[in-house]
């Protein structure tokens, strides 16, 4: 494989992942309430503009990463951008909830340019940048967020919040022309197949468990939908692990998901998407709580978003930051000192927080740390893993990710409504500090930086010798 615009195609993908995923998932939060109102919904109905994608994303990206290792990404990728914007402008030009939401599971699998983009870069760029490129386009998390907070206000103010969903749309489309004049390709593998039946059973797992976690707030955690729903999940899971252990060429490797540097960096994944989502629910909150609460700031939505930005900021410039640290003194170090400022971050706002000064601080540790964990947990995946197996073993990643993001929103939103008062901020805060204090030891356990990979459970594929950590 080779590229046609080699100092162009990091930031391309960069962007594309920003633009398919990222800024496309984050850019209908500021407009939830707007949706709400001009679609004649309820608010349960319009928070499904976020669910939807975040499943149809959960489902699609390990599916798309697979393909893209089987056929090669290129191919994968234009159809993924074309797919995803096609869905973007049905979300955006949609008259009633279900065609929305119709849109936005089209979009959603737009979550799949970041594992094709991470097999890419490791096809086209030699192990010493490839750290630096798998850095930048993890840290597309955070920028999207900062853009979409950033831009949210004004475009609803001067034309509206539909406008607001065309936003994606503009990025794509001159994207995807880019993406078909940069983007390299490669030979297909001719004895490759797909394990359909594998994709349906995890697809069929993986929506009713994230359904009931999404739904538990307002169906009830022992109602006997969310109860049946994770009982549902648990059979599919059990039938999905004994075709995925059975098949020749399963869509998850259970031996891959065995290695040492991956199933520690799957792990922190799990755990720093609870963190990520938790503070974007607890933060915005307790600004905008009445001051005659005694711990409300009585802010405006423009001031809540004004405090995510400073966070999005630094979890971009971190991201940024990590290849070269990486270079330096390995992914391992990077996730450790990821997980020891996000962890401080939330434990300086758990003890205080009566200052908006206060919050900022808090939460850009916060950001920082999570740049850090972010750009090391991709940078281990694609150095433990066979280059065959780089996209579906990023997909699973991005996966967990998106669980432990669900997760910190389900959580949180519990922890605050069933604590009264100030102390269910405090221990919501406190939570997300011992959640990711919890990546320390999984930092520690990941393979140092030299020692080679051991690449005996995948026997026959290729290993490539860069350091692990």
């Amino acid at each position: 494989m080779t590229a046609r615009g080699g100092r162009g195609l990091v930031p391309l993908l960069a962007f594309l992942g920003m633009m398919a995923y990222s800024l496309s998932m984050a850019v209908v939060t500021p407009a939830l309430a707007l949706i709400q109102q001009g679609l004649h919904t309820s608010a349960a109905g319009a928070a499904w503009a976020i669910t939807a994608m975040t499943l149809s994303a959960a489902v699609s990206t390990p599916v798309i990463g697979r393909l893209g290792d089987l056929y090669g990404p290129r191919r994968v990728l234009l159809a993924v951008l074309v797919v995803a914007t096609a869905g973007m402008v049905v979300a955006a030009a949609a008259g009633s909830l279900p065609l929305m939401l119709a849109g936005r599971m089209l979009g959603g699998i737009g979550g799949g340019v970041f594992p094709l983009a991470y097999t890419i870069i490791r096809d086209v760029y030699p192990p010493a940048r490839t750290a630096s490129a798998v850095g930048l386009m993890s840290s597309m998390l955070g920028l999207g967020g900062a853009i979409s907070w950033c831009i949210a206000g004004p475009i609803i103010d001067l034309v509206g919040w539909r406008w607001l969903l065309w936003v994606p749309v503009a990025g794509l489309l001159p994207g995807l022309v880019l993406a078909w004049w940069i983007v390299p390709t490669s030979p297909p593998r001719d004895a490759a197949r797909v394990d359909w039946w594998g994709a349906a059973l995890f697809a069929g797992w993986l929506v009713a468990a994230l359904t009931a976690l999404t739904e538990g707030m307002d169906w009830g955690w022992a109602s006997p939908g969310v109860l049946g729903l994770l009982a549902l999940a648990a059979v599919l899971a059990a039938v999905w692990l004994r075709v995925e252990a059975r098949v020749a060429e399963p869509l998850v490797d259970l031996r891959l998901m065995r290695l040492r540097g991956v199933w520690t960096a799957n792990a922190a994944s799990l755990l720093s998407g609870y963190a990520l989502m938790a503070g974007g629910l607890l933060f915005p909150l307790l600004v905008q709580l009445p001051a005659g609460t005694g711990y409300g700031f009585g802010g405006t939505a423009t001031q809540a978003a004004l405090l995510q930005l400073p966070a999005s900021i630094g979890m971009t410039a971190a991201g940024m930051v990590a290849g070269i640290l990486d270079r330096r003194i390995g992914s391992r170090m990077v996730l450790l000192g990821g997980a020891v400022m996000t962890a401080a971050g939330y434990a300086f706002v758990t003890v205080q927080h009566a200052a908006m000064w206060q919050l900022y601080a808090g939460g850009l540790g916060r950001g920082i740390g999570l740049g850090f964990a972010y750009a090391a947990v991709a940078n281990l995946v694609v150095a433990a893993v066979p280059a065959g197996e780089t996209g579906v073993a990023t997909g699973i990643n991005t996966l967990i990710r998106t669980v432990g993001a669900s997760l910190g929103t389900q959580v949180s939103a519990v922890i605050v409504a069933g604590l009264p008062g100030e102390r269910g901020f405090s221990t919501g805060f406190a939570v997300s500090s011992a959640v990711m204090a919890a990546v320390l030891p999984l930092a520690l356990l990941v393979p140092r930086r030299g020692r080679p990979r051991r690449c005996a459970p995948l026997a026959g594929k290729e290993c490539r010798t860069a350091p692990v950590g």
